[in-house]
C-alpha cells in the first residue's frame, strides 16, 4: 500500500473552486488544475476540512477513479461476480479519497511548471511537467496520462512520476496482496476497508 502513496501525493494537486472550469485541451487543463490546487492549498483563510472537501470534489471530477481502480485490480476484474466488483469500487474510491485528503500539506508553495506534450491517440495525450517542491528537495518530473475521449472533459488516467507509471506500480501491489491470498477479492477489499476506518 506504501507505493500508491506515491500516486496520491501527486494527485494532490488536483483541486478547484467550485466555479472553476478547465480547458479542455489536455496542456492547459493540467496546468490551470495544478496552480490553482497550489493557490487553494496555499490559502491560509481555508482550514483543513474546507481543502479536504476541494481536494475530493476535484478528484471525483477530473481523475478517472472508476477506470483507475480497475486497472489496478488486474485480471481479477474480468472473472468477479458484479457484486464483489461493485464493493471494490467503492472501497478504492474511498482508500483513495482519504490517501489523498491525508497529504494536504505537501505540495503547497510548490512551483510547477509545463514541459510539452505529445499527443499519443485521438483519445490520449501525455502532458510533460516537473515540479520544484518547496522545501528545497530535488526537482520531479511528472508525465500526466490525459484521457480524452470526451474532448470537451479530459480525465487524468495514470501519472509517470520519474519514468514509472503509478498505476501500474499500484497493479502490481494489488496483484502481490491478491496472490498471497489465494486471489480472493474480498482481502483485498477488507485491507482497503480497514485503512479507510483508521
Amino acid at each position: 500500500m506504501k507505493k500508491f502513496s506515491l500516486i496520491l501525493l501527486s494527485f494532490l494537486f488536483l483541486i478547484q473552486n467550485s466555479v472553476w472550469a478547465y480547458s479542455s485541451n489536455p496542456r492547459d487543463f493540467v496546468n490551470e488544475l495544478v496552480n490553482e490546487a497550489i493557490k487553494t492549498l496555499s490559502d491560509k483563510n481555508l482550514n483543513k476540512d474546507q481543502k479536504s472537501e476541494f481536494i475530493e470534489k476535484v478528484a471525483l471530477e477530473n481523475v478517472d477513479i472508476n477506470a483507475l481502480g480497475l486497472y489496478t485490480l488486474g485480471e481479477l476484474r474480468k472473472s468477479s461476480n458484479e457484486s464483489d466488483i461493485l464493493k471494490y469500487k467503492v472501497s478504492f474510491e474511498k482508500y483513495f479519497l482519504k490517501t489523498l485528503t491525508s497529504r494536504l500539506s505537501d505540495y503547497s508553495s510548490s512551483k510547477f511548471e509545463i514541459l510539452g506534450e505529445d499527443k499519443k491517440s485521438a483519445n490520449y495525450t501525455i502532458v510533460n511537467s516537473k515540479v520544484e517542491p518547496a522545501d528545497g528537495g530535488p526537482e520531479i518530473k511528472i508525465d500526466w496520462r490525459i484521457y480524452t475521449k470526451n474532448p470537451e472533459k479530459p480525465l487524468i488516467r495514470d501519472l509517470i512520476v520519474e519514468g514509472l507509471s503509478l498505476a501500474r506500480t499500484q497493479k502490481e501491489e494489488f496483484s502481490s496482496i491478491l496472490n498471497s491470498n489465494n486471489n480472493d477479492i474480498n482481502i483485498l477489499i477488507g485491507k482497503l476497508e480497514e485503512f479507510t476506518k483508521n
